[in-house]
């Protein structure tokens, strides 16, 4: 290739830009780059003449790589002359020109140091960012495209903002993100590609909150082996590392694509010492070729059964409207902005179908419970008007569909709760509880069939739980009772009282009744959040946005919808 110049919409000569561009690295230690890198669809970053020149022969395009942009502007505490830096700003522009055969090539800087630190920085690091800074703008001048590569996360607060962003207008970005692959691989291929996703986003978030556009953004990805540095970190066997470079290759393909950044680099293939001589990473190289294409390296015929290929697990592959995939059943973007009509907040209600899901594994509640409860709501809540149940619902934002989600919800949760253990109430608890509503409406009723209120059909029922229609009836008289949970017959054996008026031995019962449904009730929601936990291996949500764990109640925007009857009015308001 000779020395021509970069098209406008090319990042190199020969370097289309197709978002994200894979940039691998490779010098003369890399004693497998002619066998993995050296073809067509490969961009090789390299500062050797030869090398670069045998890469293109081959059919790979090449980018410049300069591994030493320490001596060319310093250190944080040991910055270079200022007046030299743009003549060693020319000297690699010449250099890397004739490397690349590009009259304008993208230029990668190996490394900027002290990224992370913050501002105010000391007088020191002050010089050294103005000569990084007056570096990258003379290659720019020139009509190369430096691309910094950055060791640590950026700080980006304060006056960092601003030399940042000074930065951006003249030069790419790449952020350097290496993973232990330990790490990664013990938390399996779910959660450790959401790991690595969630990491990739969350730095390059730091840039674009300061201004800085995708297109000026990297990632830099590592498969080095030398301990305390990323990558391999002794992983064993190798075949784990071979699974966390595809999870790698996979996670940045996602992430590039999502946020549009420009580039994908490699690093880490070098052998030059003990410490970085890994006869794998010839391999693990092919995996990264394979994962990002399966035409560029067939890594499943190179490592049999050391190879996982399955492409899929853990990955985001949702289909347009869908917002989030529990075990395979999806969760859409339209159920989301339906049900979020009625809780007025889209996350909330992503929540409550993400419970929704997991419960319905553990509680099976079909078609016909749901139409019936919702009958009996009707019946007794609104006279048995339709009419006026959808004008209900209207008026909380609530469509019919998504009012039997929330019947549904209440049967199932109701079935799970009756289904926990706790640990029986103390002798303190009850009268502890006695003390507590002593107030509260108390009165001895017989009830056909036992309803949730009166287990036992006959006894004290309290006003904590039981419907308020019970405590207005005539004494010794009888009363069909109808309610959200069913038709009841109810016959008031004594006149109403107060809890704290009837005798301890004669109420006992009752309160440990309802000191055991409590104590269900917040057992259940410690259930439910340890559901939600161990459900997220099986959740795929876009851009790994997983909704936050809690237990919605959403018969709480609709309570003429709830099982419970405590201070429940005729018109189904408390």
């Amino acid at each position: 290739m000779g020395s021509a110049a970069a098209l406008p919409d090319e990042l190199s000569c020969g370097v289309a830009d197709p978002q994200p561009a894979w940039i691998d690295f490779a010098d003369g230690s890399v004693t497998f780059w002619r066998e993995r890198f050296a073809r067509p669809g490969v961009i090789v970053a390299t500062g050797g003449p030869d090398l670069a020149a045998e890469a293109r022969t081959a059919g790979a395009a090449t980018v410049h790589w300069d591994m030493y942009l320490r001596k060319r502007v310093g250190t944080p505490s040991e910055p270079a002359d200022a007046d030299l830096i743009a003549r060693r700003a020319d000297s690699l522009f010449d250099y890397a020109v004739s490397v690349s055969g590009c009259e304008r090539p993208l230029i990668a800087l190996n490394e900027m140091w002290g990224a992370s630190l913050p501002t105010p920085l000391t007088p020191t690091a002050e010089r050294y960012r103005a000569n990084v800074l007056r570096f990258v703008t003379r290659l720019s001048e020139r009509g190369g495209r430096p691309a910094l590569l950055v060791s640590s996360e950026p700080f980006t607060g304060g006056d960092a903002a601003t030399w940042w962003r000074a930065v951006g207008q003249v030069s790419d970005i790449v952020l350097e993100k290496y993973a232990n692959a330990n790490l990664i691989w013990r938390d399996g291929a779910v959660d450790g590609s959401r790991r690595l996703r969630t990491g990739y986003r969350a730095s390059a978030a730091k840039l674009f909150a300061i201004g800085i556009p995708p297109s000026r953004v990297g990632l830099m990805i590592g498969f080095q082996t030398g301990a305390g540095a990323g990558g391999r970190e002794g992983l064993q066997p190798r075949s784990r590392w071979f699974d966390v470079a595809k999870w790698q290759a996979f996670a940045a393909e996602q992430v590039s694509r999502e946020l549009h950044l420009t580039h994908v680099w490699s690093w880490g293939w070098a052998q030059r010492n003990e410490r970085s001589n890994d006869p794998d990473k010839t391999y693990a190289a092919c995996v990264w070729l394979w994962a990002r294409d399966p035409g560029l390296c067939d890594a499943p015929d190179l490592l049999g059964k050391e190879l996982d290929s399955d492409r899929r697990t853990g990955q985001i592959d949702l289909p347009a409207g869908v917002r989030c995939v529990y075990d395979g059943n999806p969760l859409t973007a339209s159920g989301v902005a339906a049900l979020a009509k009625m809780t007025g907040d889209r996350e909330l209600a992503l929540t409550a179908l993400v419970v929704r899901a997991v419960e319905r594994e553990r509680s099976a509640v079909d078609t016909s419970q749901i139409l019936a409860m919702e009958r009996r709501v009707i019946a007794s809540r609104f006279g048995g008007s339709v009419s006026a149940y959808r004008a209900a619902l209207a008026e909380v934002g609530a469509s019919l569909a998504v009012a039997r989600g929330v019947v549904g919800d209440e049967l199932r949760r109701a079935a799970i709760q009756q289904r926990l253990v706790t640990p029986r109430p103390s002798s303190a608890n009850v009268v502890r509880f006695r003390t507590t509503f002593a107030g509260v409406p108390a009165r001895k009723l017989v009830v056909s069939p036992a309803p949730s209120w009166l287990s036992e059909g006959t006894g004290l029922a309290l006003a904590t739980s039981a419907p308020r229609a019970v405590f207005e009836i005539a004494t010794r008289r009888s009363a069909t009772l109808r309610t959200a949970e069913g038709v009841f017959t109810v016959r008031a054996l004594e006149d109403t009282t107060s809890l704290g008026a009837v005798a301890l031995a004669e109420v006992r019962a009752a309160i440990v009744r309802e000191l055991v449904s409590e104590r269900r009730a917040d057992a259940y929601v410690a259930w439910a959040i340890r559901q939600q936990k161990a459900a997220e291996s099986r959740l795929v949500c876009e851009r790994d946005r997983l909704p936050s764990h809690g237990v919605v109640s959403l018969s709480s925007f609709a309570p003429f919808l709830s099982m419970h009857e405590a201070g429940m009015n005729q018109d189904g308001t408390r």
